[in-house]
């Protein structure tokens, strides 16, 4: 990534000058000597009483919180950078947990961007200070020289004196003492466009993520979202299990239990008969709807036989056609087939709800270890997947596995939903 401050300087070296980019870099250099001056003098207080009061133990939870003085200086330097550089500085710092104070802090403690913003703000801020404060004391020179002229006219009456100790008698004697001063606020222009520069490497070098820390934290949460789809399946199957083996069979044994009482009033008497038949009926309605519910969370038939038999068997309860072409060479992982098998659940809705479809092409194959999974319908198009939250709800969670889905439906049809997911790492 580029400076942009001399890339403006190289893009136009003249035009640099009427720019706004030295008045930015003129107040950047000028906050930070202010800034490094006062940050300096903050930091050699807390270490100096933190030593000092160590005798007696208090100085020690001072030392300890001034490891983490780094903290705010590299926050703020990041937030000042904003000034000249266009792209922001991203933040190092992963987020921290709700925990406690302590937790929070120890964890601080341990990242390595802590002690890089900390070697920052005791040895480099000092630096960056006494330059900027120098480069101010130039610039004001430069400014007062430029500015002789008025000041030999307004104090016609007294001897004004360039710093050389030349008198000057008239404001024509000044104009050289002027041209100077431009030249100096021109070099100024450039050579704090130089130390900007520098500056802004340097803060980029200490305080952003490294290349390392970032793709461990993209490693990191990679696998924490692979973590969270096995617990979210894992839950699915003990929802599953719970319902089939508990609330399913209690309502089998109640309409038995029914239909024994049933028997056992025969004709004797009509009217409670008439009710233990409406309550098997809506015990038998009961039942019905778990199961639908069962094989909404997750289909029995899918964890015994896989995702081929699983989606020809919702394919079989469509309200139209369904051409089903699924030909896998082994099982493939849980959440892979869970994923497959409610993008085609959700699709086959889709197209019956929505589409005016006559007939829905399901296939699968697997290809370069990828699962390849197509589902087209002979409806008007016109679909829009983010319109509705379930093909949108899909497509998250089929990235948390490194997969992609994605729907093309032109108007007038067809739509055709293209999902890809890797069946491994």
């Amino acid at each position: 990534m580029g400076i942009a401050v001399w890339a403006a300087v190289r893009r136009r070296p003249l035009r640099f000058l009427w720019s706004a980019w030295p008045w930015r870099c003129w107040a950047h250099l000028l906050g930070g000597g202010a800034f490094g001056i006062a940050a300096v003098l903050l930091f050699v207080f807390l270490v100096v009483a933190g030593l000092a009061l160590s005798v007696i133990g208090i100085g020690v939870p001072i030392l300890a919180a001034t490891a983490l003085f780094g903290l705010p200086v590299g926050r703020f330097e990041r937030r000042r950078l904003r000034v000249v550089e266009p792209r922001p500085v991203p933040n190092p710092h992963p987020p921290l947990p709700e925990t406690g104070v302590w937790r929070r802090v120890r964890l601080r403690w341990r990242e390595r961007v802590t002690w890089r913003e900390l070697g920052y703000a005791a040895l480099v801020l000092p630096v960056f200070a006494v330059v900027d404060v120098a480069f101010t004391a130039l610039l004001g020179l430069s400014l007062v020289l430029v500015a002789t002229p008025v000041v030999v006219v307004a104090l016609s009456h007294e001897t004004v004196m360039v710093p050389a100790g030349h008198a000057l008698d008239g404001w024509i004697d000044a104009l050289p003492v002027a041209g100077a001063g431009l030249a100096g606020v021109v070099l100024c222009a450039y050579v704090g466009a130089l130390l900007v520069g520098v500056q802004v490497y340097v803060a980029r070098l200490l305080l952003s993520p490294r290349d390392a820390e970032t793709k461990a934290r993209i490693v990191e949460l990679t696998r924490s979202r692979a973590r969270l789809v096995d617990a979210f399946e894992a839950e699915r199957r003990r929802i599953e299990r719970d319902l089939h083996d508990g609330a399913q069979q209690q309502l089998v044994a109640l309409s038995i239990t029914l239909g024994l009482a049933e028997l056992e009033l025969g004709g004797e008497h009509p009217r409670a008969a008439e009710l233990l038949v409406r309550a098997r009926g809506e015990a038998r309605d009961a039942l019905t709807g778990l199961r639908d519910l069962i094989q909404g969370i997750h289909p029995q038939v899918l964890g015994d036989h896989g995702l081929a038999a699983a989606v020809a068997e919702v394919a079989g309860r469509h309200p139209f056609p369904v051409t089903v072409d699924v030909d896998l060479p082994r099982r493939l992982p849980s959440p892979v087939e869970t994923m497959a098998y409610f993008t085609v659940t959700e699709a086959l809705t889709n197209s019956a709800k929505h589409s005016g479809a006559t007939r829905v092409e399901v296939s699968a194959r697997l290809a370069d270890d990828h699962l390849v999974l197509d589902v087209v319908d002979d409806g008007h198009g016109g679909a829009d997947p983010a319109a509705g939250a379930g093909l949108r709800g899909l497509a998250d969670r089929l990235a948390i596995l490194g997969g992609r889905l994605t729907v093309h439906s032109p108007v007038g049809g067809p739509t055709r939903i293209h999902v890809e997911v890797p069946c491994s790492g």
